[in-house]
């Protein structure tokens, strides 16, 4: 079965050397779908409970929200670090609620403090599900990925690979130690 998630996330970005519309600095209001899948939960009768989807995604995807996505190679981006150095804002703002955790993958870096991402390639539709699965495969069980933005939308299905231990009283991953970090149950040793 399945427990399914959704986001909706405000970013800027272009399609540095493309020969169209995008080659500009523009705007989107993209949404990314989360399906997340494993037995039903006995104790809860749940999957994964979709707050704690949200939750545990929120913590990497908020670095999209209102941010700019630049590729590692853009000549804007030098500029903007600029700007935001002459500023005072390079290095975090006190209004500057929106971090999230920071990430460095193959596939792209998170600059929190100064609400940037930079990525290996072109931000596409196909680009966000592929970062966003480097991102969150070890901590939900994905099964399908969608993102929508503007006219484009793009998916992708994967094999739920992981055993996630979770509470038998509300769901959640348990940590490394058998605990749930939200009600404090213990995983009695077997």
């Amino acid at each position: 079965m399945r427990s399914i998630t959704t986001f909706d996330i405000q970013y800027a970005h272009r399609f540095y050397g493309f020969k169209g519309e995008a080659q500009y600095l523009h705007g989107h209001t993209g949404t990314l779908t989360i399906e997340v899948e494993d037995s039903v939960n006995k104790g809860v009768n749940m999957v994964f409970p979709c707050n704690e989807i949200k939750k545990t995604a929120w913590d990497v995807i908020k670095n999209f929200d209102h941010a700019l996505i630049l590729r590692q190679d853009d000549p804007l981006l030098p500029a903007i670090l600029d700007v935001y150095e002459k500023q005072g804002i390079k290095d975090g703002h006190p209004q500057n609620t929106m971090k999230g955790e920071a990430f460095d993958t193959e596939l792209a870096k998170a600059y929190p403090d100064c609400r940037l991402v930079v990525t290996k390639e072109t931000m596409t539709v196909e680009g966000m599900i592929k970062i966003v699965h480097e991102l969150l495969k070890d901590k939900l069980n994905i099964v399908k990925l969608t993102f929508t933005s503007g006219d484009n939308a793009g998916s992708e299905d994967y094999t739920a690979n992981n055993c996630i231990d979770r509470c038998p009283l509300c769901g959640i991953a348990l940590d490394e130690n058998g605990v749930c970090p939200k009600c404090g149950y213990k995983k009695q040793a077997t």
